[in-house]
């Protein structure tokens, strides 16, 4: 028998029929065997209020703020919301993971096992920037199945893997594809995008479900799918994402004390575009380009400096800004991580040390008074503790607006959540107590210098 070998390929290996018994009965139904029991329904229960027949414009938060008292009075109305998706045990002790989306809000979680047995659920732990949510059961004495975790940066497009759930609430279903792409970080669904994309078959209702590797492990959580229809109806289209295993492993981590706390970059990046990497010396568009560090964070004391790119983490390449965004969002605070640099042309290592946002200063959450034109407004220091919590930009320093009174001077004067306070009559303001100082020391006349966005506005009232 003559086989045609091309020079510097694989031999081509001819099409042929099964030989043996065992090649005809290759299933994947023990594996789905093991890992179907601990893939659960969750079920979960909310109370809505609604206005019927009041236009929804009016229930966005910029009309309601802008409108106030011009509201249109409609009596109320509540009826209950009721959600179901998917989730995974991943503890025989009864704790479950499952996306947020499925659970946010609900006054009633309810978990089904396959095996149909039920049990109330109570949230430990929800985090809208992955949408993870970690749920606990009490089964008592009760045998619960549990599947382990698999290092989900072990993974490689074209492997196999299972998608089981429960779609359109059919029941318990699995599905089959391959990794179709990995690190995907410009889809836009969470805070925390870099997601396994994968091709089999993912439906609404398997959301929280789980993405299965061939030796039995969890890889990720199946959580949203591509759908290119108006108002985002859709069935599945080959194209699912999943968020990995990894960044699952790190919420579980948090669901022991509660509390979520990231490592913090202390630092702004960009990813690399084709011009900038043209501008750079790159060969392509790889990397992360810092553009500002915050004094005295983990990146300064790296000795990181802006116009750096930093191309990988732990020897695991920095594709753009998400990509090391996620790196550094899945280590554990007190680890240090080895990044390759690059600056001005040279590559260096650095050292950065995982540590949580700066606390410091305190917030000082104060409402102004007296008669200044800032009487009305709501401030606090800034940190870049306080910035992440509040959705500021985390990297800002000294004195922001939180919010104003209705009808105040603060309020008649302009101000919005998130300006900063940048001086008052040419004096710096960095702390509350000074910008306080500041407005009551002033004789009847204040010049105010406000940060808002990237431009600083300023204005001149005459008390």
């Amino acid at each position: 028998m003559l086989a045609l070998v091309v020079a510097g390929a694989a031999p081509v290996q001819a099409d042929r029929v099964p030989q043996s018994r065992s090649e005809i009965d290759l299933s994947f139904a023990p594996l789905v065997r093991k890992v179907g029991p601990a893939v659960v329904n969750v079920y979960s229960r909310a109370t809505v209020t609604e206005r019927p027949g009041l236009s929804p414009l009016f229930e966005d938060p910029f009309f309601k703020r802008f409108f106030g008292d011009m509201m249109p009075k409609l009596p109320e109305r509540r009826r209950e919301a009721n959600s179901l998706g998917s989730g995974v045990l991943v503890d025989p002790a009864g704790i479950v993971v499952t996306n947020n989306h499925v659970v946010e809000k609900a006054d009633e979680i309810t978990v089904v096992l396959a095996d149909r047995r039920e049990f109330p659920a109570r949230l430990l732990l929800a985090d809208p920037k992955t949408d993870l949510a970690v749920l606990k059961i009490e089964a008592g004495d009760e045998d619960l199945p549990a599947v382990a975790m698999r290092d989900s940066d072990d993974l490689e497009v074209g492997d196999i893997v299972l998608a089981i759930g429960n779609p359109f609430g059919v029941g318990q279903t699995v599905t089959m594809g391959i990794v179709s792409a990995l690190a995907r970080t410009n889809v836009g669904i969470t805070d925390y995008s870099f997601f396994i994309q994968t091709d089999a078959s993912i439906n609404p209702g398997n959301s929280g479900g789980a993405l299965i590797g061939m030796d039995g492990r969890l890889v990720g959580v199946n959580t949203a799918i591509f759908s290119n229809q108006r108002g985002g109806a859709a069935g599945s289209v080959g194209i699912g994402f999943a968020i990995p295993s990894n960044m699952v492993a790190t919420v579980l981590r948090a669901a022991k004390s509660g509390k979520i706390v990231r490592p913090w970059l202390g630092a702004r990046t960009q990813t690399v575009t084709t011009d900038l990497a043209q501008g750079l010396g790159l060969d392509r568009p790889v990397g992360a380009l810092i553009g500002d560090v915050y004094p005295g964070g983990p990146a300064a004391r790296a000795g990181l400096r802006t116009g750096d790119v930093i191309l990988e983490v732990d020897e695991r390449e920095v594709s753009d800004a998400g990509t090391l965004r996620y790196r550094v969002g899945t280590r554990k605070p007190g680890e240090t991580i080895t990044l390759q640099a690059m600056r001005n042309g040279r590559v260096f290592t650095a050292r950065l040390p995982m540590e949580a946002p700066q606390a410091e200063p305190s917030p000082n959450v104060s409402d102004l008074t007296g008669r200044s034109p800032m009487a009305g407004a709501r401030v606090a220091n800034m940190s870049p503790a306080f910035a992440i919590e509040e959705g500021f930009d985390e990297l800002a320093r000294g004195v922001v607006v939180l919010g104003t009174a209705r009808g105040s001077p603060a309020e008649r004067l302009g101000l919005r959540r998130g300006d900063l306070v940048v001086s008052v009559n040419d004096r710096p303001i960095d702390r509350v107590n000074t910008l306080d100082r500041a407005l009551n020391s002033a004789q009847g006349s204040w010049t105010l210098s406000i940060r808002r966005d990237d431009r600083v506005l300023t204005t001149r009232v005459q008390g």
